[in-house]
């Protein structure tokens, strides 16, 4: 695909991929929803293009009519300021609208924007239009994690596409990177597109420390297991413990132990497990656990957006052992864009970096992702620090 640097080309190309992403799709696919943190691609079709009408269209489109009066109550995701909208966990009960139906929205708000914008618009308009790109492209990796999900709980753990790499080697040697005691400036400062809870910038003291060059692979992560790592109550937050013995957690998600060898449901279907790759689909706790096993911690935020120039990062969502929490002088937007990250501050952790399904043209090194601990579908891995 080409890639361009005009706002409305980059619209046209986000809306694009995000039709290629589903593409090896049935059509059944479209509509599952196994768990309340997995949406139905169906959904994410239609609520990508609800926020372009919502806030774009219906406001300031010149004689734009709604294409249905029902769609802002279906695809809502959590702006209350906006109105009612479907539980979450029931979105997999949307057989209706067919996808036929949400592809056609999807063309009519596509083509609406693209009219609005052939004439030049007010600042705050092609403000609003980048927002709605970046949150496309947000889904668009919720898309390609939600399908795994979808598809990686189904009996057949069938094949996505053979041609999605995942799983890319950590072929390099472990060294510990040391950072000198001292204040560091922290946050987003170029003229490029963030989110707000990146903005602030402010100057933070760390003592010194020392921070891997690599992330935890999966041959390291077998041995935490094979030693006994998920027994040992020792390794484990109180509610770290309580979540793996609740939920029979003794490996990361999508492992299957097949006569003796280790193999994972990957987007190109089930296959043994790369000892030199990242691990990945893990949540807070088993990080934390790992970390404490091996006599280390996981970095804090700001350790690793001081360090991140010095090692590569990319491959995972990297868990950091900072709470979500607002910068200083951070305030909110006025109306439903405010609701878009200050709402979610609290009892969840900051991931760090960006992962194999992060889209083109999306990350940064100032990008403050942010989950539950136990949270673990997404492409979620980590580094050592001490």
């Amino acid at each position: 695909m080409i890639l361009t640097d005009s706002l409305l080309d980059f619209f046209i190309e986000t809306r694009q991929y995000t039709e290629t992403i589903c593409k090896p799709l049935e059509t059944e696919d479209y509509v599952v929803q196994p768990i309340v943190d997995v949406s139905p691609p169906k959904w994410h079709l239609g609520h990508t293009t609800w926020f372009f009408e919502e806030f774009i269209l219906k406001p300031h489109g010149k004689e734009y009519q709604l294409y249905n009066e029902d769609f802002a109550y279906v695809f809502n995701s959590y702006y209350e300021s906006v109105g009612k909208r479907v539980v979450r966990s029931n979105r997999g009960n949307l057989s209706r609208p067919s996808v036929k139906k949400v592809y056609e929205y999807r063309a009519y708000v596509t083509r609406a924007i693209n009219e609005m914008f052939q004439e030049p618009q007010e600042k705050f308009l092609n403000d609003l239009l980048e927002i709605g790109i970046h949150h496309e492209k947000q889904h668009q990796e919720l898309l390609v994690t939600d399908i795994k999900y979808i598809l990686g709980n189904n009996p057949l753990l069938p094949v996505y596409s053979k041609h999605f790499l995942e799983h890319e080697p950590e072929n390099h040697l472990q060294e510990w990177i040391t950072m000198e005691e001292g204040i560091y400036p922290i946050g987003h400062i170029s003229d490029s597109f963030c989110y707000d809870n990146e903005l602030g910038r402010h100057q933070v003291f760390l003592q010194s420390y020392l921070i891997s060059n690599k992330l935890v692979t999966n041959g390291e992560f077998i041995e935490f297991i094979y030693h006994g790592g998920y027994e040992n109550f020792e390794n484990w937050h109180s509610e770290g413990l309580d979540w793996i013995k609740t939920n029979n957690i003794s490996s990361p998600l999508y492992w299957h132990l097949v006569d003796g060898n280790w193999y994972h449901y990957t987007l190109k279907g089930l296959i043994a497990i790369d000892m030199a790759a990242p691990v990945t689909h893990i949540s807070y706790y088993e990080a934390y656990a790992y970390a404490q096993w091996k006599g280390c911690r996981l970095p804090t935020e700001f350790e690793w957006e001081t360090a991140q120039s010095f090692f590569s990062w990319g491959k995972r969502w990297e868990w950091t052992e900072s709470a979500y929490l607002p910068y200083p002088n951070y305030q909110k937007a006025p109306g439903a864009l405010g609701e878009y990250n200050g709402k979610f501050m609290v009892n969840q952790k900051v991931l760090r970096g960006a992962s194999v399904a992060t889209p083109k043209k999306h990350s940064r090194s100032t990008y403050r992702n942010f989950f539950q601990p136990p949270l673990r579908w997404q492409f979620t891995g980590f580094r050592l620090a001490k």
